[in-house]
């Protein structure tokens, strides 16, 4: 699913080195024919004016590719009707059961790069009309096909086909989805709009567990949920992050009782939004109909943040640019809030340019990010969370940047400029710190500990922030560890007070929230 190779070959172009090894010549309007009692080599002519075939020619696949992971590219474009593998020539046949659904596939496929274990395919019609292959010669592909087959009817495969555990039956028609490495934040609308390829999408309800965002999809028919699994289990909705891991739910139906952007049933469009949610935005649908390809990764990292902030329904979708990179925060504690501490808890999710409170309104501020993208991100972990004993709410500003007030004038340090900052997190291209952005959670991740700082000198520190440390775990080089506060709370103003902390020796410690638990 990562962003399209600009020299994919996809469509109609034929290919001079489409070989069939072991196979009979025929002319293009013929069947491909595997017949070992024959081993001449089978050329298929160049030609660009061919009309579509439902033989559809895959080549680059990668090494020990299985067949499951072949059929699995033609799954959500109709029945599979026929495969020929060519491992020596990390080629493949897929024979789709009508003309229509091949072309359906590779039309799909120009917008959205095919990958087989993280590695772009080429996909293009074959010149042949059929496949029609020795099943001795093919058994363990026909095996695996027959089985695929039974599922797509809605039968079971027979129990001595030998076929991979994926493909019997679908439980359930409930997925439970978690995504892995979360850099770009990902909404139930970002996921309706990829899922929904593959069948209808009643319900989606969505959470955080085990500091991981997950969500529970549920198809209208079990078969859906299983070409779902295979096809996107794996993948990556934005280049290289956002991974999606896909199993079964133990459930057979979902209880939605909200729709906002974080449960949705779409058979039932006039729940109610729920106490302190937003309800849905009736523009939501149409900008994902405008650029519906964004969502699967077919444009940069930029474009997809943006994509993910409109199915958000909290901004319009701006051809290639990212929402504001400005925040409106509210519902603050005014009493204890100050620039230096939003600039430390926002600064988890993007690097903060210029914080200012409200002057007449001392319960609100204005962060600037250093780009759209931090903005989304930290709005989407943020907004809800407690910070000083207060649920703060974080909006997308109409204002594109935080001005300063004007040279001698007193703000009373409501207005701070953090643009030189040595504590931005994310200056340096390519940071690890990109890869370990999570929500904010009860443990904590420490690092650059000093080699002679104990794991009592650090509870203490943390417990006189004002809190209760639950469990500790130094890693391997005690120059990182895991501390488990009692509450999100608590972990989130200890990160807020400790971050940065003089561990002497020129260590400053570093603080943020962790997925692990200990």
């Amino acid at each position: 699913m990562d962003g399209i190779a600009s020299d994919v070959a996809v469509g109609v172009k034929r290919s001079s080195d489409e070989l069939l090894s072991g196979g009979l010549y025929s002319s293009p309007n013929s069947a491909v024919t595997a017949n070992g009692s024959d081993s001449k080599k089978l050329r298929v002519e160049d030609s660009m004016d061919s009309p579509p075939s439902r033989v559809i020619h895959i080549r680059k696949l990668p090494n020990e590719v299985s067949e499951t992971e072949v059929i699995a590219l033609g799954l959500p474009f109709g029945k599979v009707t026929n495969i020929l593998m060519l491992k020596g020539k990390n080629q493949a046949f897929l024979e789709l059961g009508t003309e229509e659904a091949a072309v359906t596939m590779v039309n799909y496929y120009t917008a959205v790069t095919p990958q087989v274990r993280n590695v772009p395919v080429f996909i293009q019609y074959s010149n042949h009309k059929e496949l029609k292959t020795d099943s001795a010669l093919n058994q363990r592909a026909q095996a695996v096909l027959q089985a695929v087959s039974a599922v797509q009817e809605g039968g079971s495969p027979s129990s001595d086909t030998a076929c991979e555990s994926m493909l019997m039956p679908a439980p359930s028609p409930v997925l439970r989805i978690i995504i892995d490495n979360m850099f770009y934040p990902v909404t139930l609308d970002v996921l309706q709009q990829i899922f929904s390829k593959f069948g209808t999408v009643m319900k989606i309800i969505t959470f955080t567990k085990n500091n991981q965002f997950q969500a529970l999809l549920q198809f209208s028919d079990p078969v859906n949920a299983q070409q779902a699994k295979l096809s996107l289990d794996g993948q990556n909705i934005y280049n290289s992050c956002c991974t999606l891991r896909i199993d079964f739910s133990k459930l057979v139906n979902l209880n939605v009782k909200y729709n906002n952007d974080k449960s949705r049933d779409y058979t039932q469009p006039e729940l109610p939004a729920g106490d302190g949610q937003p309800p849905v935005d009736p523009s939501v649908a149409a900008a994902l109909s405008k650029d519906s390809t964004s969502l699967l990764g077919a444009i940069s990292p930029l474009s997809a943040a943006a994509a993910a902030a409109a199915a958000a329904g909290r901004v319009a979708l701006s051809g290639h640019s990212g929402p504001g990179g400005v925040l409106l925060v509210s519902n603050l504690n005014d009493e204890m809030v100050t620039p230096q501490s939003l600039f430390t808890l926002f600064g988890v999710y993007g690097d903060v340019q210029r914080v200012k409170i409200l002057y007449n309104k001392k319960d609100s501020a204005l962060i600037q990010m250093s780009d759209g993208n931090q903005a989304q991100l930290a709005m989407s972990h943020l907004n809800g969370q407690k910070m000083y004993g207060k649920i703060i709410r974080v909006t997308i500003s109409k204002h594109q940047t935080v001005q300063l007030p004007r040279e001698g004038l007193d703000d009373q340090g409501l207005t701070k400029d953090f643009t030189s900052s040595p504590l931005h997190r994310f200056k340096k291209p390519g940071s690890k710190n990109f890869q370990n952005i999570f929500p904010p959670s009860a443990t904590l991740h420490l690092s650059n500990i000093p080699e002679n700082v104990t794991e009592e000198d650090l509870r203490l520190l943390f417990s006189n922030a004002g809190g209760t440390v639950k469990a500790f775990k130094f890693f391997q080089d005690h120059k990182m560890a895991l501390l488990q506060m009692s509450t999100v709370e608590e972990a989130t103003q200890a990160l807020i007070d400790i971050h940065n902390y003089d561990m002497g020796r020129g260590h400053r410690l570093r603080v943020s929230f962790s997925k692990s638990t200990i």
